[in-house]
């Protein structure tokens, strides 16, 4: 459906004159544009997006969590009178005062500022790009430890609650109403064997050894902008998944994401490792910023969180597969069973080296300490 960007424009709070709207990005989710506007002989870029209601089922609830966290953000870094101040993201507000607008289709927009002179990376490509993007997601968790007001509005409800994707996980195999299971048993054995680590970490919140604070929920690296010239971290973007939940998550997706040197989907699994040097890069940026308030079950469990995160996407892929493919986009015959297959190889990746990894966590944490 096309969108007539420039009349949703017109409602925003822009600085100058509209003189040019393009295409931007290449995310999934929400359709994005630049807008340039002129003023006094420079131009300004704003992000306009229209967001995805159907993935997103209460935009202004998300849009409040947004502005909350980005408020917060900007004046903490004011009293440390920090320079990123100026390159942090800002909800630009509608003529009306609100943070978004919504079309006479039902459509709901937004804008940003344009943090200019930044990049990102879709991939790992040094342990120093690790430890920069770990740094950015422990610094984001830090700002957001003292948030003022009532809890953040959950987005998408229970978005990690391993317990309840291995129930659908076992109601799907109950079903298998493709006849798919009887291809896949060393999958499905695999996730019936390890099926206790689901609720490891509920039961220590449940205890209160692991607190709920405010997550991120998407932590890879194309989610931290970077100086172009330096590429030291800017600023955390991509916030729609912004709500109570785990530090233990965000860190967990980011050992899924991060120490994986091939693609989601490769079939060449002798491919597919944890790499323990950018594992340990993650680790030192992560703890760097963290370590003053992260609690002693929190700090024992981030290797345990690479495992949990991982299988948890592996349990997501392999009954996505056994559904019918009905949830994740599949471009070829068994795709989501090739995604179940690297993130299992990953699973036992972790395992083999889990030993290692809780050392060299100890090791980093009482370093931090002295």
């Amino acid at each position: 459906m096309e969108h007539d960007a420039g009349s949703v424009a017109a409602n925003f709070n822009l600085a100058g004159r509209l003189i040019w709207i393009e295409s931007f990005g290449s995310g999934h989710i929400n359709d994005t544009y630049c807008l340039t506007c002129g003023q006094d002989d420079r131009q300004i870029h704003y992000i306009l997006q229209r967001i995805n209601h159907q993935v997103f089922k209460n935009p202004p609830a998300m849009m409040e969590n947004i502005r909350r966290v980005t408020n917060h953000i900007r004046r903490k870094l004011q009293e440390q009178q920090n320079k990123l101040v100026s390159r942090q993201l800002v909800v630009i507000n509608t003529k009306d005062g609100a943070d978004f607008f919504m079309d006479d289709r039902g459509n709901y927009w937004r804008v940003y500022n344009r943090i200019e002179n930044a990049i990102t990376y879709d991939t790992i490509e040094s342990p120093e790009l690790a430890y920069e993007a770990a740094r950015m997601f422990g610094r984001f968790a830090a700002f957001l430890t003292d948030l003022p007001g009532p809890p953040l509005h959950e987005t998408i409800p229970d978005f990690h609650a391993t317990p309840k994707r291995l129930t659908t996980f076992r109601e799907v195999l109950r079903q298998d109403p493709r006849n798919r299971a009887k291809d896949v048993t060393a999958e499905i054995d695999f996730v019936l064997e390890n099926a206790g680590i689901c609720d490891v970490l509920l039961n220590h919140a449940g205890k209160g050894e692991i607190p709920v604070r405010i997550t991120h929920n998407d932590t890879k690296i194309n989610n931290v902008l970077l100086d172009e010239k330096t590429h030291k971290g800017v600023c955390v973007i991509d916030l729609d998944t912004v709500m109570p939940g785990l530090s233990l998550y965000d860190f967990g997706d980011m050992v899924r994401t991060a120490t994986n040197p091939a693609e989601e989907d490769q079939r060449d699994l002798s491919k597919v490792t944890m790499r323990m040097p950018i594992f340990e890069m993650l680790l030192k940026g992560f703890a760097e910023e963290t370590h003053t308030f992260l609690t002693p079950t929190e700090k024992k469990n981030l290797v345990f969180a690479g495992k949990l995160i991982t299988f948890e996407q592996m349990i997501r892929f392999l009954a996505d597969h056994l559904a019918g493919d009905i949830y994740y986009k599949i471009h070829r015959e068994g795709h989501n069973l090739d995604r179940c297959r690297t993130q299992m190889k990953m699973v036992r990746s972790i395992i083999a080296q889990e030993e290692a990894m809780n050392a060299l966590a100890d090791s980093v944490f009482e370093e931090l300490s002295r």
